[in-house]
């Protein structure tokens, strides 16, 4: 599938966000929990595939960056081939970009390039729990592929500016939850690994499907999330992983 898919849906969340309140605000607390994880200090902090730029509601100092031009995007960026100088950023956010990548070891290594000592990587990615797996399995157009290999690094001959359109919604929990590949170790520290249940997102619909709630519950379904959050194996729908690159 051609690359410019994800500018088509890009588009196409805008109006959903427009449209959404309790979308809105189930974001907003998870950008929160992104911030809660920045590490202090000088340096920029980087989000990439930034998509509609709603992070900014909650890090206003964030750089938005995408691979495509919209008018809410601060610049043009290729995870894979950044413009960023040497040891430059302080911190790196991926929202739900993780599993489009198709050789995410070589997407480390050059977020390892332009990471400052101690600097983070915090990412947000689909869990796969029980209730993630029937979750994003069977309402989600994108595949698990949780039986599929992981392409960790790509060819030799390789051009990073060949994009395509890639997804494997599986490939956060089975690198960093079930160590199904384990190279990355070598040059990151993992701080933290936060498997959450997050049905206030989940019955929201997301950006393509009907709400299941009345917006004015959504105190009520976080607290169940925070109750449900205790057997992740069983309700964990998202994922929050925290690297720090080693000094």
């Amino acid at each position: 599938m051609d690359v410019s898919q994800h500018n088509t849906e890009i588009h196409l969340n805008q109006q959903h966000w427009d449209n959404k309140p309790v979308l809105r605000r189930a974001y907003r607390d998870i950008h929160a929990l992104i911030r809660e994880q920045l590490h202090d200090g000088d340096g920029i902090t980087l989000e990439l595939g930034s998509g509609i730029a709603s992070i900014r509601q909650t890090i206003p100092d964030c750089i938005c960056t995408d691979i495509f031009p919209n008018p809410w995007i601060d610049q043009i960026e290729n995870t894979y081939a950044l413009t960023f100088g040497d040891e430059t950023i302080r911190n790196i956010i991926l929202m739900d970009v993780f599993h489009h990548l198709r050789f995410p070891g070589a997407a480390l290594k050059e977020w390892h390039r332009v990471l400052k000592p101690g600097g983070r990587v915090i990412m947000v990615e689909p869990d796969m729990g029980m209730l993630g797996r029937f979750v994003y399995g069977c309402f989600h157009h994108e595949p698990l592929s949780m039986g599929q290999p992981i392409t960790w690094a790509p060819p030799a001959d390789w051009n990073p500016a060949d994009i395509d359109y890639y997804a494997a919604q599986g490939n956060a929990h089975r690198i960093f939850v079930k160590n199904a590949i384990t190279d990355w170790k070598a040059e990151w520290n993992l701080e933290r690994l936060v498997r959450m249940c997050t049905l206030a997102y989940v019955a929201s619909g997301g950006f393509s499907k009907p709400q299941l709630y009345p917006t004015c519950f959504y105190p009520l379904v976080k607290a169940l999330d925070r109750i449900l959050g205790g057997l992740p194996p069983v309700f964990s729908t998202r994922l929050m992983v925290v690297l720090s690159k080693r000094a």
